[in-house]
């Protein structure tokens, strides 16, 4: 089994999760276009496509046999297997966006949140609420695509996860949609700015070095 991992510079794991219809997928959009040196992180999964999902963009679609292979080269930091498929987060794509990122989003559900911490240290977990139950159901079925069974289903699942909400760093309630972002952007801003993630930049300010280029990425990229 891989070791956990603590990596030293500012790369930012960040975990968000919510209940279906408590709204991360949205806010976590908002959070890439506010901070565009933040990447989401694109799942495996053993199922087919759905409707408008592009192969790389929404998931990376492989074959049963080859998740399996990837399985048994302890290639995920997670996975899972869900309504009899399986999903897991490549650690390979993490490295990669360490390269050219300052942080990647996991949104992923209570199970893949706690396999990331005991992978990643550093991991920081979001926990999106909607403002109530009665708002969650209100949500669910302004979709028009869920039936009565799978919305009560939903509802049973929520409420089983939202139990876990103690297990994450942050809670966001996503009341009011532009606040809600906002509050997500602060975060992400705020964890950037712990001692231990701004060591290269600190060195700089005693060394005399110029403190911008000192914490610059590596790729050049413009700090936000």
């Amino acid at each position: 089994m891989r070791q956990a991992q603590l990596w030293t510079n500012d790369f930012l794991p960040l975990i968000v999760t919510s209940p279906s219809g408590a709204g991360k997928t949205t806010l976590v959009r908002r959070l890439v276009e506010a901070l565009a040196d933040m990447t989401v992180s694109v799942s495996y999964t053993t199922r087919l496509p759905r409707g408008n999902e592009v192969d790389g963009r929404d998931y990376h679609f492989i074959s049963e046999a080859r998740f399996a292979e990837m399985l048994s080269q302890d290639a995920f930091a997670e996975w899972a297997e869900v309504h009899g498929h399986r999903y897991g987060t490549s650690v390979a794509k993490i490295e990669e966006a360490r390269e050219t990122h300052r942080g990647m989003i996991f949104v992923i559900d209570v199970q893949g949140a706690r396999q990331i911490k005991a992978r990643i240290h550093e991991a920081v977990g979001v926990f999106i609420l909607p403002p109530s139950l009665h708002e969650l159901e209100r949500r669910l079925r302004g979709r028009g695509t869920d039936s009565d069974a799978t919305i009560f289903k939903r509802m049973s699942n929520a409420l089983g996860e939202m139990q876990h909400y103690g297990a994450f760093e942050y809670v966001v309630i996503n009341d009011d949609l532009d606040e809600a972002a906002a509050e997500l952007v602060s975060i992400v801003k705020a964890e950037r700015a712990r001692r231990w993630r701004r060591g290269r930049a600190v060195e700089g300010v005693m060394q005399g070095r110029d403190v911008a280029r000192a914490a610059a990425p590596r790729d050049g990229q413009p700090r936000s």
